[in-house]
């Protein structure tokens, strides 16, 4: 069984970790990742997370793409109400244009952060009730075919971009199946309505130039390792740091306070957010991905490497693609 696998890298930031340290490890996660065959890597655009180095996203990119050659490159996405579609166009159309045939622009309509930041963003609230109509501005510019007369996007006019809708609900399926689009679902912090929305997407879909026929990538996390024990022994550590990623933000939390945290009901529904989470040796591994691809009908898997440790990360992707790409 063959299918495209890639990488949705979250560029963490480690507690006391400098972010410069942080965004080599995610060049060096890219290259590893390139190396092993993957099909492509992501980042998301995320603000004001102090354990996250990939709000400035399209710089990110372009960084990571400078020191790999072949593997894709992109985005996780974009947030696309916080931005007009213009400056979108011209920031991947650049992109493109120094790395042609490797870049994607996925795309979310959340605003990636909190409402106090989101204020700070100056985006404005009603901003995601457009999004619809900014992506085809956004595509119109990219293929050189622009909806605004007079406005073009230099660069990025003629470089066709391919685009992703990315979405946890109906609504993202809905809206790339009618947009003829690619489609990824966050089934990695937000597994709900998997299954619902890849079967809407795919009765629904509406054949584009660019899509003949539907794309549906799935997302999960993802901790191999040599043996059972040592992949637990990470996923604990990974859960634990989720627990202080999403409920610790502001607090110095100790290892006692995650505890008690981890079994409050806002660690349970934290910790609810992995609940598709491929973890143990390599065979355990690959069995879950198949029968997870099968289930949901994905045309392609894309992994969070959940482990927190870099090495960790790397033996990960290493055991990835001996033993599922390389099949």
């Amino acid at each position: 069984m063959s299918y495209p696998l890639s990488v949705l890298d979250l560029s963490t930031v480690l507690p006391g970790q400098p972010v410069a340290q942080a965004v080599a490890a995610s060049v060096e996660l890219a290259q590893k990742a390139e190396e092993q065959g993957f099909h492509r890597i992501w980042f998301a655009e995320h603000h004001n997370f102090p354990s996250i180095a990939s709000s400035a996203t399209s710089v990110l990119i372009g960084h990571v793409a400078d020191q790999t050659s072949t593997i894709r490159l992109g985005s996780g996405g974009i947030m696309l109400p916080n931005h007009s579609p213009l400056v979108i166009a011209e920031q991947f159309g650049t992109l493109a244009e120094i790395h042609p045939g490797r870049i994607d622009l996925g795309l979310g309509r959340a605003p990636g952060t909190d409402q106090r930041t989101m204020m700070a963003l100056r985006r404005d609230p009603s901003a995601a009730d457009t999004f619809p109509r900014d992506i085809k501005e956004l595509r119109g510019y990219l293929k050189g075919e622009t909806l605004i007369p007079g406005v073009d996007a230099f660069p990025g006019s003629g470089t066709d971009v391919p685009l992703f809708v990315l979405g946890s609900s109906q609504y993202g399926a809905q809206l790339a199946a009618a947009l003829g689009l690619g489609y990824s679902f966050a089934s990695h912090f937000a597994p709900q309505m998997l299954e619902h929305a890849a079967r809407l997407y795919r009765e629904s879909f509406e054949p584009s130039e660019d899509y003949p026929e539907p794309h549906f990538i799935a997302a999960l996390n993802v901790i191999a390792a040599d043996t059972e024990s040592e992949a637990h022994a990470q996923l604990e550590i990974a859960r634990r740091h989720r627990i202080r990623q999403m409920l610790g933000r502001g607090r110095d939390l100790s290892e006692e306070d995650v505890t008690m945290l981890l079994h409050s009901a806002g660690g349970e529904q934290v910790l609810s957010m992995m609940k598709y989470t491929a973890v143990g040796t390599i065979e355990t591994v690959r069995s879950y991905l198949d029968e997870f691809r099968e289930r949901v009908q994905a045309d392609e898997l894309i992994v969070t490497n959940a482990a927190p440790d870099l090495a960790a990360r790397h033996r990960t992707l290493e055991l990835l693609g001996e033993h599922v790409i390389s099949r």
